[in-house]
């Protein structure tokens, strides 16, 4: 039993909260809000799981949902996602398997929108995790609610009462942070985890993951085991900027996402920009090929051809000639060395307006 009857009793609290949960720092959902109090579940669909409350039953209509690979990828397009065949099969897959998923590609090729995709099929919270060098498990599992305690122990005080360590290191004052929110929630269908860029995390932080990704469980020193009653369909991203290791590789389904063809680069364009012209979508993808074909730090990828296509439509024109590609060049590359490149091969032959005078 620990007494709390005064000021040294609050220092020993933060002290030893600090001590159990590492630095106190938000981790970015991006397609949520993650503050002191809340981690809030993004796209897929409104309202956030349930708090803990004992196991939840684990009742799925995942069969019925998407009862094989065509079903998917007709509910993926219908989410404004147009997979090829081998991702979609990859994705039912791990649906249907209930096993992690690595995709790998260059940016900007659509993993991440993956991720976002499935969620949105199966109606279900995605559970975003951004990660970053010197990402620790402490910021992306959960952290304890410091001030909420400090409140209690002066509350102690003002009452003349006594807490215990179990008393303050409860799920009362748990903050749940994405992994532990994804293992937390209760259905009716699993949430989709994203963890997203893990490349650019460290070793340390792999090797943490590996318990999540084999069990569907993560260990919290102060509460035990937590295991998911639902376990999380959980798709990784990597840019490849460093080999991960394969300890994680071995619990992992793995698809490469390659750089779609001209085509399905244009259908894409028209699938997420719609008021941008058939034509102008096909004039899009085409440059864009012809720009991967040049010496680029950043060549764009299927991200940067539909933001181009938005800038395009923005300002009004319906043909991509050199002057509106001058105009627009801020969309597709990221870099002022490559915007040299570019203008060095020329603006008429990149856009193929020499051919059409």
């Amino acid at each position: 039993m620990v007494n709390w009857h005064s000021r040294a009793g609050a220092a020993a609290l933060c002290g030893a909260g600090a001590a159990r949960a590492g630095r106190a720092r938000t981790v970015d959902t991006v397609d949520g809000v993650d503050d002191a109090n809340n981690v809030d579940i993004g796209t897929g669909r409104a309202g956030w799981a349930e708090p803990v409350g004992g196991p939840a039953e684990p009742v799925s209509d995942m069969a019925e949902r998407i009862p094989d690979v065509r079903a998917l990828s007709s509910g993926l397009a219908r989410a404004g996602y147009l997979a090829d065949e081998p991702l979609a099969t990859a994705l039912f897959l791990a649906v249907r398997m209930g096993q992690p998923i690595l995709l790998e590609g260059e940016p900007g090729v659509g993993k991440t929108e993956a991720a976002k995709a499935l969620a949105a099929v199966l109606d279900t919270p995605l559970v975003r995790l951004q990660c970053y060098e010197g990402i620790a498990a402490a910021e992306a599992l959960y952290e304890w609610n410091y001030p909420r305690q400090l409140l209690s122990i002066r509350l102690a005080e003002a009452t003349g009462g006594t807490l215990h360590d179990a008393d303050l290191f409860s799920e009362d004052y748990l903050l749940a942070r994405p992994l532990l929110a994804a293992l937390d929630h209760r259905g009716p269908r699993p949430a989709v985890l994203l963890i997203d860029e893990v490349d650019r995390a460290d070793d340390e932080f792999e090797a943490f993951l590996f318990e999540l990704l084999a069990e569907s469980a993560v260990t919290i020193p102060e509460l035990g085991t937590r295991k998911a009653a639902l376990p999380p369909i959980t798709i990784l991203t990597s840019n490849r900027t460093r080999d991960l290791h394969d300890a994680l590789k071995r619990r992992c389904l793995y698809h490469w996402i390659s750089y779609p063809d001209t085509g399905r680069v244009a259908a894409i364009i028209r699938r997420r920009v719609p008021a941008t012209a058939g034509h102008l979508a096909n004039q899009v993808a085409e440059s864009v090929r012809s720009l991967r074909g040049l010496d680029l730090t950043k060549p764009p990828g299927v991200a940067e051809a539909i933001s181009w296509a938005t800038a395009l439509h923005v300002i009004g024109v319906d043909e991509l000639t050199a002057a509106t590609a001058e105009q627009t060049m801020s969309a597709v590359l990221k870099y002022s060395e490559d915007g040299d490149v570019v203008r060095r091969a020329g603006l008429a032959a990149v856009v193929g307006e020499r051919g059409r005078a």
